[in-house]
């Protein structure tokens, strides 16, 4: 995992081309604003757009349609319904199906009950809670009356199957943002830390960000980085175990410079929340025997006497598109799997084969998309973040998911969740230049950019556009200063007499 730092110590993957490697979505530079831009003709956009995707280089492949709302009117059109890597385009699809089969007031609950023997705490994959609410229902468990626990039960049932996609590249699996997406997560089953440059040729110092993860014993270092002269160039490469808690540091800061924040992901998720809730009860003074961990659903025989919910699923949808968060996306698809429609769950019983939770959840997706009048055999995703290198989607199914959810009662939130062109999110310092709104969602790996979303255009309305480039040879700014230049077109045609 290749990662560097901004000026201001915020990770943001990598910069230029190595930000495809991490698999990150980044914002970029400010633009300079531009005068208002010349018309072309209508008739000349098709020439226009080939000639920037002809220029972007040999091998690099392009698919772009470009519609009205109503999907009545094509202004551009190229393979437009083959397959292409989406990146973080797929999070169009998770999002738009959250939003339709769960609603937007969704939410779980992570609870503890009382049992005959102690306590069994729930998690059901709220991805936003963190050690301070490990703590409030701590206390929530003192104010209970219990003075002691004989045995602490995690129940991590509610996501069957794997936390982590099986597909997903090892790079990504160790970072930060390729982090679990189980049943009991706290503090985003990140690892947080920050390298501190030193005197020249020293190592970077390791400050965790939080102490107990510098505890003796908990992560082993091998930092093998060094702080260099600032005119040398500045780099940085973690490494994590696979299953032994091993942190490696590689790369090199410049003396007097920023250091550089960066997180790995948890190794075993459910027993880093476990000790965390575990240190909580401690804190209250409530002593605790034996401490276990199931996978298998429990017959809970108690009563609830400590509780979080979670934020509603709007406002989760609402930073999963706008940031492009991986590990909400997992969530959400998560989500879907554990509440499928009892037809699914019959269907699967009736096959012999119980599926996991992100497997259901890509069969409900499916599903509740071609309800919203997406083509089902348009796409074939794997994942619900993006990072998986083998999803494929369609131009025309972007399209048909921006359209279907233009119709939803959903449509709103649903599009006040993506980036602003120039405002806000993955396009903060993106099109800032463009005389009319552009709301859209990003994508980045390794050889892929996309942008897909609606342009409120002065003449024709609003325009739905979806925009992938694959097998580019280029570097991620020229990727995304192609797919800019394509949509600045889109915001310049205008129709032509004679």
């Amino acid at each position: 995992m290749v990662v560097a730092c901004s000026r201001s110590g915020k990770l943001v993957g990598a910069i230029a081309a190595m930000a495809m490697v991490a698999g990150l979505e980044v914002s970029g530079q400010p633009s300079l604003a531009q005068g208002e831009p010349e018309p072309i003709c209508e008739e000349a956009l098709a020439g226009a757009i080939d000639e920037i995707r002809l220029n972007h280089g040999p091998g690099s492949r392009w698919g772009i349609l470009v519609e009205s709302l109503g999907g009545d009117r094509t202004f551009y059109r190229r393979e437009a319904q083959q397959y292409f890597l989406p990146a973080s385009n797929v999070k169009l699809l998770t999002t738009a199906a959250a939003l339709t089969h769960l609603g937007p007031d969704y939410r779980v609950r992570t609870s503890v009950y009382r049992t005959e023997t102690g306590l069994q705490i729930v998690g059901r994959g709220d991805p936003t809670l963190t050690g301070e609410h490990l703590e409030t229902l701590a206390q929530q468990v003192a104010a209970a009356g219990v003075t002691h626990v004989g045995e602490l039960w995690l129940d991590a049932s509610y996501f069957p199957g794997e936390a982590v996609n099986p597909r997903w590249q090892w790079e990504d699996v160790q970072a930060g943002y390729g982090a679990p997406a189980n049943s009991a997560i706290v503090d985003r089953n990140e690892i947080p830390f920050t390298l501190h440059p030193q005197e020249i040729g020293e190592p970077l110092r390791v400050e965790w960000e939080r102490e107990e993860d510098g505890s003796p014993g908990r992560w082993w270092l091998d930092n093998r980085s060094r702080t260099v002269a600032a005119e040398e160039s500045e780099w940085l490469r973690l490494g994590r175990g696979f299953r032994d808690p091993m942190i490696t540091i590689e790369g090199e800061l410049a003396a007097g410079s920023e250091p550089a924040a960066v997180s790995v992901a948890q190794v075993y998720p459910n027993e880093a929340f476990l000790d965390h809730f575990w240190r909580q009860l401690q804190a209250q003074g409530l002593p605790v025997g034996s401490r276990r961990i199931t996978e298998v659903p429990r017959l809970v025989k108690g009563v609830e006497i400590a509780a979080v919910d979670s934020p509603s699923l709007g406002s989760l949808v609402e930073r999963t598109n706008r940031v492009s968060d991986n590990l909400y996306a997992e969530v959400l698809l998560r989500w879907l799997g554990v509440t499928a429609s009892p037809e699914l769950l019959s269907e699967e019983e009736s096959s012999g084969r119980p599926l996991a939770a992100a497997e259901r959840g890509l069969q409900v997706m499916s599903r509740v998309l071609a309800q919203l009048g997406v083509d089902e055999e348009l796409f074939q995703v794997n994942d619900g973040s993006g990072l998986s290198r083998v999803n494929w989607v369609s131009p025309q199914a972007l399209v048909q998911t921006l359209q279907g959810m233009a119709r939803s009662p959903q449509g709103s939130l649903y599009r006040a969740s993506l980036p602003v062109a120039g405002e806000s999110g993955t396009l903060r310092y993106r099109l800032g230049d463009s005389p009319v709104a552009i709301q859209a969602k990003t994508g980045t790996i390794a050889g892929v950019s996309a942008l897909s979303g609606y342009l409120e255009h002065r003449e024709y309305g609003t325009l739905t556009f979806a925009i992938m480039v694959n097998q580019s040879t280029r570097s991620v700014s020229e990727q995304r200063a192609a797919i800019d230049d394509i949509v600045r077109l889109l915001t310049q045609v205008r129709p032509c007499s004679g």
